[in-house]
């Protein structure tokens, strides 16, 4: 599977574009803008684009009006064609947001729910009782994601609905040429409805991904041969970002070690889940670390670390950014154009050095050293082994790596180090060690 050796970069193109809060009706090609990144994108290094909602909604993409149409405030289907047309030709593949658990009160089924009540044909598509009525005064009651009723819940156990569904998502193949769907709430979607895109996507496109946003539960429970390729690892999430802040790194490594080390108890040692430091639904990595000397070091542990490393748009230059209620734009801004700094320059080489290593794509998982503030783990496969060594104190660092001996170059610098049982870590810092 082609997603398992790349990096992903998460664009939520509404913001991204600068198109208004709410659906104006208004058609303005704005996700041109997208394929002017595609040489930024190249450079970086990134082999997918994960692109939040861009069909037809209410306001924010995920209450869709139209799973045929981009959205106006984003352009044409003709607009969205092109871009993904140069962004394959730069060699970065797409990833669609499958919005399927709900859609929004403006789509046009539920719509028709609306004007004909117990009399449409579209009545069994959403979880409905015409004995109730709802917020809206609709004169029925229906079920709405998580009591978030603006979000009406489709009822996946209805084959008229997979019929749709599993019909849109042919259109975007043959209209788009994507190659893969994240998959909105996840943890809320009909398993059954699930192995049915899985067999059904595999059938229109050779390794097409899935990837499951999942909060929390067991990934096994979805993440497997029947259903998901991948799916969010929130857990190593927040084991990230709370590690520096509390200067605890026994609570990444212990994450890390429970999900991927050898253990027979590991869980999900094999798996290649989706790490992030951030995303359009969570405080951004610069604005959530309380010492802003720990951002590189925390990129150096997603690229080290097991999974699919997924960067967040703006991120990867420290952009800030606070979740705050009722302002979702806060997370998700319009950028007229990259802004490029030394941050960029170290997580591209980051890349970089990923793109050429087995061990940090596939290898195993072994704690060496742990520490409060330092952490050294092995990624290792049979053609090579890799420590990641990272040091999180304002002070250097002599760790004893007991049995490790000889001569060992760090990939970030290119200089080769004599390691005779210890490892020195200058303060604040990330290492890549080839043994």
């Amino acid at each position: 599977m082609w997603a398992y050796n790349s990096i992903f970069y998460q664009i939520y193109p509404i913001g991204f574009c600068g198109a208004p809060t709410h659906n104006d009706g208004q058609c303005v090609p704005r996700i041109r803008r997208l394929a002017s990144w595609a040489d930024y994108l190249q450079d970086l290094g990134v082999d997918a684009v994960l692109l939040n909602p861009v069909f037809e909604s209410d306001n924010h993409g995920y209450d869709t009006r139209d799973f045929r149409k981009i959205d106006c405030r984003l352009g044409s289907n003709e607009d969205f064609a092109d871009v993904c047309k140069t962004l394959h030709e730069h060699g970065v593949k797409i990833v669609l947001d499958g919005v399927f658990n709900h859609v929004g009160r403006g789509f046009w089924a539920f719509r028709d729910v609306q004007e004909k009540k117990w009399n449409s044909p579209y009545k069994d598509w959403f979880c409905i009782n015409f004995d109730g009525n709802s917020g809206y005064n609709d004169g029925f009651w229906y079920e709405g994601w998580e009591s978030h009723y603006e979000l009406v819940k489709l009822n996946l156990r209805n084959p008229a609905v997979v019929d749709y569904l599993l019909d849109c998502v042919r259109f975007w193949v043959e209209t788009f040429d994507i190659d893969g769907l994240r998959l909105d709430v996840a943890y809320s979607l009909d398993r059954d409805f699930m192995k049915q895109l899985r067999a059904f996507t595999g059938s229109l496109k050779e390794e097409f991904v899935l990837i499951g946003e999942v909060l929390f539960g067991d990934y096994n429970q979805i993440v497997n041969n029947d259903m998901l390729h991948s799916c969010t690892n929130y857990e190593c999430y927040k084991g990230l970002y709370s590690s520096f802040n509390s200067m605890n790194l026994f609570e990444i490594a212990h994450s890390l070690h429970r999900q991927f080390g050898a253990d027979p108890w590991c869980i999900y040692r094999g798996k290649h889940l989706m790490t992030f430091a951030d995303n359009h639904d969570v405080t951004r990595l610069a604005s959530i670390l309380t010492n802003k000397e720990h951002i590189p070091l925390a990129y150096g542990l997603l690229f080290g670390m097991p999974g699919i490393p997924c960067l967040y748009y703006g991120s990867e230059w420290g952009e800030p950014g606070e979740k705050a209620p009722d302002n979702d734009y806060a997370l998700r801004p319009h950028f007229e154009a990259p802004k490029p700094n030394d941050l960029t320059d170290f997580i591209r080489k980051l890349i970089q050095i990923r793109h050429g290593s087995d061990a940090l794509c596939n290898g195993s998982y072994r704690n060496v050293v742990i520490t409060n503030h330092q952490l050294i783990f092995e990624r290792a496969t049979e053609k090579e082994r890799i420590l990641v060594a990272a040091n999180a104190a304002d002070a250097p660092y002599t760790a004893s790596c007991g049995d490790l001996n000889g001569t060992a170059k760090e990939l970030l610098s290119g200089r080769k180090l004599d390691i005779a049982g210890n490892l020195e870590l200058p303060a604040y810092s990330i290492q890549y060690l080839v043994l």
